[in-house]
């Protein structure tokens, strides 16, 4: 059930497709080049900036952030560790990046609120389903971190539940590519870039642009997921306006 049925209107805004959005960024996203790793202060301020124009819009966003560019769970369990150890940290590493995106948007003028999985109480507020709501009604931007709170579940997860549970009309992935291809573009220059796909076949396909416990949860709901390349300013705008950017995972 995609939370109360008061907790998002179903008309569009301004000529806009969604009123309600969630956001799914990799740490990656917001790391130097060329490993991902760190924060890069640019990158950071450019993320802002446009996460600022799709709020003046009217549109009431939630960001579900990754924390690979700082510590990945199942690289620390590849190096030993234990498994539930390693997942917090990674969840600890949410924290951060959802604290820099915080303060790059206020930054630049837009009012927003991290809600973690994990009590983090000096930095941040417990994640409420209510209270998220409340502050996407009030306009401010809602950054969700630490993951689900759960060990041996990823933040690609959590986003497809934070959508599910604050009403959300859709689930943006953000990516490095386009889209999605029928082939790695990296590895094979002829890939051909996928406008649509049902969730079964992304399913059948096992691909790796998302996990496939999100896409399954995503599939049972009935949750639209919109892959798209973060990089090219105005993206998202012109996916809520109904532009076929990037790929729809959809029921088809």
């Amino acid at each position: 059930m995609q939370g109360d049925s008061s907790s998002v209107a179903t008309g569009a805004v301004d000529g806009l497709c969604y009123q309600r959005i969630v956001l799914k960024l990799s740490g990656e996203a917001l790391g130097n080049k060329p490993d991902g790793s760190g924060i890069c202060p640019a990158t950071l301020a450019a993320v802002g900036g446009e996460l600022g124009d799709v709020h003046r819009s009217g549109i009431q966003v939630g960001i579900v952030v990754g924390g690979g560019n700082i510590f990945r769970g199942l690289r620390g369990v590849s190096a030993g560790m234990d498994r539930v150890q390693s997942d917090h940290m990674g969840m600890l590493a949410t924290v951060i990046n959802a604290l820099a995106i915080q303060d790059a948007l206020e930054r630049a003028g837009t009012p927003a609120r991290v809600m973690t999985a994990l009590e983090a109480r000096p930095v941040a507020e417990p994640y409420l389903r209510r209270r998220a709501i409340r502050h996407l009604e009030k306009g401010r931007l809602v950054i969700f971190a630490a993951g689900t709170g759960n060990p041996y579940f990823s933040t690609d997860t959590a986003a497809a539940l934070r959508a599910l549970e604050i009403g959300a009309q859709v689930l943006f992935k953000a990516s490095k590519v386009e889209g999605i291809y029928d082939r790695d573009p990296e590895r094979h220059p002829e890939a051909r870039l996928l406008r649509e796909l049902s969730y079964d076949r992304f399913l059948a396909d096992r691909l790796g642009v998302m996990d496939q416990t999100a896409v399954a949860l995503c599939r049972d709901h009935r949750l639209p997921v919109r892959v798209f390349r973060l990089g090219e300013p105005g993206n998202i705008l012109r996916i809520c306006r109904g532009e076929p950017v990037g790929t729809l995972v959809s029921s088809g």
